[in-house]
């Protein structure tokens, strides 16, 4: 390659990245978001009520735990503690083991503690799941299969496919969007590192939604990425009328006690569109509280949520879509048999997860910097709660 062809690529490459990828360079550095990372970021706040729910602590600790070994999933397995899984190279910050509506076991490493808030990332699609959820109920979304272009109408005038994309391909991951949640920075992959950036940090994300194409037909398959959960989002909102903080606050952050306020991050004030797909930022206990709602059936003390249907569609054990449904998920895709007892969980990226064993009654939180141990974090949860000694 000559130098005017190189001096070229390097002036198309700068073209683009010059605004988003740059300015999240700037904001978070080469290593893209932390957990704290929304304390500089634009945002909303979703308020709690004034009397908290807090979940006791049990008379007797589950200090077994620690001594307990674990193996990791596939084909290369380790004998490992549960400490050892989840500490050294991951930088966990907090795990949190709620049964029978008590703290079994509770752990905080750093400056990390109960009250501090944190970005759970993706599990934020797992609560947009259930504001989708809420909206059916009430009936502002009439039906999952419901058209996108029923509630974003300028939609039309894009490509066709748009009128074949439904809110359940978007609950799915079966939009056939041309998307990819990239984050390497190999020249090939620069175009679509750039969406991605614009999509977590762009000023106007109704305009990058404006201008998406389709790699294929919706519902022809399964592939998960963010802008199906942020298309969503945008959706509840329309359907509702309601801000997405503001929802969210109403009918989940006050009816579930949340002992904190809570924040999602916007692209803007000017534009004020919430980051369903992965902005919200809450403590450990109020993150537990969506694994109670979730756990007792769509009931919260006596007063239904979500409907139990609902919850049944987005957490019963199912081996096909890669075990991905309504935005939530289970263990079917990964090399492991089905176990006894069989839970469900959400996840984000760097590790944040939310798991729930309706069998065992348990819940599980798991909150960390970093999630690049040989350990899959939630088949290690999986594992525990199917131990003969809950």
């Amino acid at each position: 390659m000559n130098k005017k062809a190189i001096l070229v690529m390097t002036a198309a490459m700068f073209s683009l990245t010059s605004c988003s990828i740059i300015r999240g360079y700037r904001a978070d550095g080469k290593s893209g978001p932390d957990i704290y990372s929304f304390e500089h970021h634009v945002h909303d706040t979703i308020d709690n009520g004034t009397l908290p729910f807090c979940f006791p602590f049990a008379k007797q600790q589950a200090s077994w735990i620690d001594t307990l070994h674990f193996f990791n999933q596939g084909k290369h397995y380790k004998n490992t503690t549960l400490h050892e899984a989840l500490t050294g190279k991951t930088d966990t910050q907090g795990v949190l083991v709620i049964q029978n509506d008590s703290i079994i076991y509770e752990k905080y490493w750093g400056d990390f503690s109960a009250d501090r808030m944190a970005t759970v990332f993706s599990v934020s699609k797992s609560i947009t799941s259930l504001l989708c959820g809420i909206a059916v109920d009430e009936g502002c979304i009439k039906n999952v299969d419901d058209v996108v272009t029923d509630y974003l109408p300028e939609l039309k005038k894009r490509d066709p496919m748009w009128q074949r994309l439904t809110i359940r391909h978007l609950l799915d991951m079966q939009s056939g969007l041309d998307f990819d949640d990239t984050y390497s920075l190999r020249l090939k992959h620069f175009k679509r590192l750039n969406a991605m950036a614009k999509l977590n940090y762009g000023h106007n994300l109704m305009r990058q939604i404006r201008g998406l194409k389709f790699r294929c037909e919706p519902g022809k398959e399964y592939r998960y990425e963010s802008m199906t959960s942020e298309i969503l989002g945008v959706i509840i909102e329309r359907a509702t009328g309601r801000r997405y903080a503001d929802y969210l606050s109403e009918k989940v952050w006050k009816p579930l006690q949340m002992e904190s306020p809570a924040i999602i991050n916007i692209d803007s004030r000017k534009h004020d569109v919430a980051h369903a797909f992965g902005g919200i930022s809450c403590t450990m206990l109020d993150l537990a509280k969506i694994g109670r709602l979730y756990l007792n059936r769509g009931v919260w003390n006596g007063k239904c949520i979500v409907s139990e249907e609902w919850i049944r569609q987005s957490t019963d054990y199912a081996t096909d879509n890669d075990g991905y449904h309504f935005n939530w998920y289970n263990l079917s895709s990964i090399d492991a048999d089905k176990p006894q007892y069989p839970g469900f969980y959400a996840h984000g990226i760097r590790g944040q997860v939310l798991y729930v064993n309706p069998y065992k009654n348990l819940i599980m939180v798991r909150i960390g910097k970093q999630d690049n141990t040989y350990a899959f974090i939630p088949y290690l949860f999986e594992q525990l709660s199917n131990n003969s000694n809950f």
